[in-house]
């Protein structure tokens, strides 16, 4: 980790992440979630990790317009060779200390019920999982939340001061 360095993502970024992310998700098409929009409009809250001037993860989040008190992560990543060491969790206190001096103090994010990777991930990071109605294996789900099949476990983590 400590040859890795963390920034603030720059639109210039935005080739460079969005021809790799569907083949860090094992060819899954996750490019449509992630729009340059957000590489343009939440450079204050979204980071990029680099080594050797390379692209090896990156976190997207943002300040809710809605509540005043919270923040969302929208979409982070690792290059597969790089899981399992840290860096994720790096990213996510880097994106929890912005959303504190911007005086948020929840996090929010969802993943789907199916990426077990991510709700560990997620429940190791102090988050909790929203109750539902829907129960899937123990995991609370929010049925249909992101249209039709689109069931999402929803997190929350309150920041410490």
């Amino acid at each position: 980790m400590k040859d890795i360095q963390i920034r603030h993502v720059e639109p210039s970024d935005y080739p460079s992440i969005i021809s790799v992310v569907n083949d860090w998700w094992g060819g899954r098409n996750m490019a449509d979630m992630l729009p340059k929009l957000f590489f343009v409009h939440f450079r204050q809250t979204s980071f990029v990790a680099e080594r050797d001037g390379n692209i090896v993860g990156f976190l997207v989040g943002f300040v809710s317009q809605s509540f005043s008190n919270e923040a969302y992560i929208h979409f982070a990543g690792v290059h597969p060779e790089f899981r399992k060491k840290g860096l994720g969790g790096a990213l996510y206190e880097r994106f929890f200390d912005a959303a504190k001096k911007l005086g948020r103090n929840v996090v929010r994010c969802v993943t789907s019920p199916s990426n077990n990777v991510s709700v560990s991930f997620h429940l190791r990071l102090g988050f909790s999982m929203e109750p539902s109605k829907k129960d899937i294996a123990g995991i609370p789900v929010a049925e249909n939340y992101d249209g039709r099949g689109g069931d999402r476990v929803l997190f929350y983590k309150t920041l410490g001061a």
